[in-house]
């Protein structure tokens, strides 16, 4: 691995230890002394970074951080729209070559005719060179940093593509991942447009999905890097970053897209129309979600000219439909809750960003701290807390425990070490606070805060509440004026806010502005909700909470202006739990585990009085517990409800999974009763276990009918699911076919048996993950199901598209007309298909040996013990198994 920690004697030097910079820092690169290129500055923001006074810290969407491997998982999706075009790697060598002497003529005439071009181009290498050799930490001086090339990473790839919009909140996300073996083949972030696989077709649009802090903007900037070095892609003859956060500030101006790189990139000022038409160019749009502006790719402007004018979101749909610049390349980031935006049919190729494995994860402490010891302690206590090993996925996150724990095991520290999220957070803040006294001076006992103190925070908080709810998580100097946050007095924090808050320069002299992480975010938004609470603030309460009827409201502003609220703390929380589980994308679902965490007086002593700690009495926190033990969410997907059960763990509850523990080491399960709460302990664990299980049959259990909702999503850690009864919803199934697009399946074989209340939305969910080709449903069995004619429809649709693994099919008793059955067994004409067995009663089906002849179940039969004769002596022979 690569040297990715920077020295232990820079560090030292530092009063406030360093941060890591995820997110292009610009400011700390070498002072400007090149002589190609226009002098002066390419843009207003590299002068003023230099001059900063105020360090740079982690911003929240990039992780140039200490990541040394950061693993990508891809897949390729090739369309056939697409078409050859300048270094496309399908052509013939003669062709290529011609090629690339046609453009080589081209590049040399435009250079010719514009006098000085190249030297243009060789300036922007420059500039680009400069913005990305160096990564920063923390409070270094500008011109420090960590050499990019010695946290170089890598990408994963594999194929097959996946269309669906992950609905879960990014901390599950993060959960799915760390249970992924990486068997990927690994490929440098410089190949990424490079052709892998035996179809040979050009790659034109790439889309790269990641959490928030996870690497996407790193493996940007390296791509970024070995270009202007003139190392990778020199086949490429302008890469152009374009950063989403700063299109934002123009996003309601009319822009040509030539205007727009003269904007973005002044050394290309020279750069004319008919240049871009004849070069090979790659776009790269950093970071779609946190973009300002929608992308209609349904309705919208048509534009083939560089010169024509139009808004920016009508620019990049026409750049990424082909409409501008078709030969020209097109690299995406996103978080995976924005990538939906870009239709699949115009994207060539997905890959993701997996972060840390559990060995990287170790290493990066190892390198981080000379002391062995220190580092073997830190490990030992990650690994034993499983929430904040799953969150060490992320680089920034490794980087906000290292802090913490050294700051804790270092020092003469009572009590013992954050073992929640809401624990290590509280401390992650109270350091930041410590650590501005120390460098700024003060005369307040170090654990306890200044009035000032508090009001910035919960000035930060109240604008990281506000924005969460709209999902934005980039801010404008507009955006902290509202809240009431002076920006002077932001920077100057230089001890709490460059390190939790970060403020970043960029074109026009305006700022962007980010937290840390989303997940610091979070936590702040929660500070600040909970303080509102204590402090009885009716009305961001009634807004957050939609109280709408007016007789609730008045009592509920009526009981804020006495002492003793009628909303208690339980009813408090419980409210915001339920909100959060009517989110779509479950992006309140941290936030609400923070607000149950903050809701313990331990937590809030951490905060040094940020938080009113009279509402945290043993009582009240024991009805919060039992009321969170006996919630009852069947109107809610199971996935969320499993949200439950990790809020009784920020709440340091462990006896639900203390229970659920002794269960499963106990021989007599289905004689225990469990809870609902037990049910989603039991479907968490089931489903995070490293060893698959044989087979779950919710009825087994001794439970309700909504515990047995709740273990629904341990399908996706089972070889074998058997489903009977009408209990459950459309998100249960939604659940049980995102089991067979899971990577990797283990679903082989799932039986419904008497579902009679399965609808045709029910089935076509069904069919979907049946049709992904992650796939690997050996055997489907659908007894007494009342499939209607769509439903056949469905399925039929799902064996032709994906009929390769699927042996046994049974359909008995469901009583299906003739328009059904032909449907259904329409599949059995395909050469490809592999069914060995068709099980049917009480209907017709078509004989695969006799084209359209409709056949009796007898004769069906008997097609079955045929069509396995043919298999068997298909393999005997040598054949196709």
């Amino acid at each position: 691995m690569s040297e990715c920690v920077m020295e232990e004697e820079e560090r030292a030097e530092s009063t406030v230890s360093s941060c890591v910079s995820m997110k292009s820092d610009r400011s700390k690169r070498k002072p400007e002394n090149f002589g190609i290129g226009p002098r002066g500055s390419p843009l207003k923001m590299d002068e003023d970074r230099a001059e900063s006074t105020v360090p740079s810290c982690v911003s929240l969407k990039s992780d140039r951080s200490k990541a040394e491997i950061i693993n990508f998982r891809s897949s390729d999706k090739i369309y056939q729209k697409r078409s050859a075009s300048i270094g496309d790697s399908s052509c013939p060598k003669g062709e290529k070559k011609r090629r690339t002497e046609l453009q080589t003529a081209d590049l040399n005439n435009s250079v010719s005719q514009g006098g000085d071009l190249q030297e243009v181009i060789e300036g922007h290498k420059m500039s680009l060179k400069r913005r990305c050799e160096h990564v920063t930490e923390g409070t270094h001086e500008a011109g420090s940093g960590t050499l990019l090339n010695k946290i170089y990473t890598e990408l994963y790839i594999t194929e097959g593509q996946s269309k669906e919009v992950d609905t879960q909140h990014e901390v599950r996300q993060l959960e799915r991942t760390s249970k992924k073996n990486i068997q990927d083949t690994p490929i440098k972030c410089q190949d990424i447009f490079k052709v892998l696989s035996e179809q040979q077709r050009h790659i034109r649009v790439v889309l790269t999905n990641g959490v928030a802090g996870v690497g996407k903007t790193f493996s940007v900037q390296k791509f970024s890097l070995d270009w202007a070095e003139g190392l990778e892609n020199q086949d490429i003859s302008l890469v152009l970053p374009l950063s989403c956060r700063e299109l934002n500030l123009i996003r309601d101006e009319q822009h040509s897209l030539l205007s727009l790189l003269h904007v973005f990139h002044p050394t290309l000022q020279k750069i004319r129309a008919e240049d871009l038409t004849v070069w090979k160019l790659l776009f790269i749009f950093d970071g779609l979600d946190e973009s300002r502006f929608s992308l209609d790719f349904n309705k919208h402007q048509v534009i083939s000219d560089v010169t024509q004018v139009s808004s920016v979101d009508v620019l990049l749909v026409n750049l990424i439909q082909g409409n501008l610049l078709p030969s020209a390349l097109i690299w995406i980031t996103s978080r995976p809750a924005a990538a939906y935006q870009i239709p699949p049919s115009c994207v060539d190729r997905i890959t993701e960003v997996r972060g840390f494995t559990d060995s990287q994860k170790e290493e990066y402490f190892r390198r981080r701290f000379s002391d062995e010891d220190l580092s073997k302690r830190i490990i030992s206590h990650i690994k034993a807390s499983r929430s904040l090993h799953i969150m060490c996925l992320i680089p920034v996150f490794c980087w906000i425990t290292a802090i913490v724990l050294e700051d804790m095991m270092t020092r003469d520290q009572r009590g013992e070490l954050p073992k929640t999220l809401t624990d290590l957070y509280s401390h992650f803040l109270r350091v930041q606070i410590k650590r501005k006294k120390q460098k700024y001076g003060g005369k307040q006992r170090p654990g306890k805060l200044t009035e000032a103190d508090k009001e910035l925070l919960l000035k930060l908080g109240r604008l990281a509440f506000e924005h969460l709810e709209k999902g934005n998580i980039m801010f404008y100097s507009e955006d902290l004026e509202r809240c009431g946050l002076d920006v002077s007095e932001v920077l100057v924090y230089s001890g709490v806010c460059t390190e939790i808050f970060k403020r970043e320069s960029v074109i026009f002299q305006k700022s962007v502005y980010c937290f840390v992480h989303l997940s610091v975010q979070e936590f702040l938004a929660a500070v600040y909700m909970f303080h509102c609470y204590t402090r009885k603030d009716a009305v961001v309460i009634y807004q957050f909470l939609e109280y709408f009827e007016p007789i609730h409201f008045s009592q509920f502003s009526w009981s804020f202006t006495n002492y003793d609220p009628v909303i208690s703390l339980d009813d408090f929380l419980r409210d915001a739990l339920m909100k959060s589980l009517k989110s779509k994308n479950g992006h309140l679902d941290l936030f609400v585990r923070f607000l149950y965490g903050l809701s313990l007086e331990s937590n809030q002593r951490i905060l040094g009085g940020l938080l009113d700690q009279r509402n945290s009495h043993p009582e009240t926190i024991q009805k919060v517990l039992n009321s969170l033990k006996e919630e009852n969410c069947d109107e809610f997907s199971p996935d969320r409800s499993i949200n439950i059960f990790h809020c009784l763990m920020e709440m340091k509850d462990q006896s639900v999974h203390q229970e659920i523990q002794e269960f499963l080491k106990s021989g007599k399960k289905s004689l225990r009763e469990l809870s609902e709460i037990h049910c989603s302990a039991l479907a968490y664990l089931l489903q995070m276990s490293e060893e698959v299980l044989d087979e779950l049959y919710p009825q087994k259990y001794k439970t309700s009918m909504e515990g047995q909702r709740r273990l629904i999503p341990a399908v996706r850690n089972c070889r074998k699911v058997v489903l009977s009864g009408d209990f459950l919803s459309t998100s249960d199934w939604e659940v049980v076919a995102s089991a067979m697009t899971s990577n990797p399946s283990h679903l082989r074989e799932l039986s419904l048996r008497w579902n009679q209340s399965l609808t045709d939305a029910d089935v076509k969910f069904l069919s979907s993950g049946m049709m992904h080709p992650n796939c690997r449903l050996e055997t489907l069995r659908l007894w007494r199901c009342s499939l209607s004619e769509i439903s056949c429809g469905s399925l039929a649709s799902a064996l032709r598209s994906n009929p390769s693994h699927l042996k046994i099919l049974e359909m008995s008793y469901n009583q299906l007309k003739d328009p059904a059955v032909k449907l259904l067994c329409g599949f059995l004409q395909d050469p490809l298909c592999k069914l060995e067995t068709l099980s049917r009663e009480d209907s017709f089906c078509r004989d695969p040996g006799g084209r359209n002849a409709e056949v009796s179940p007898a004769q069906l039969g008997r097609w079955s013990r045929n069509h396995q004769l043919r298999r068997s002596s298909a393999r005997g022979s040598g054949g196709e198994p």
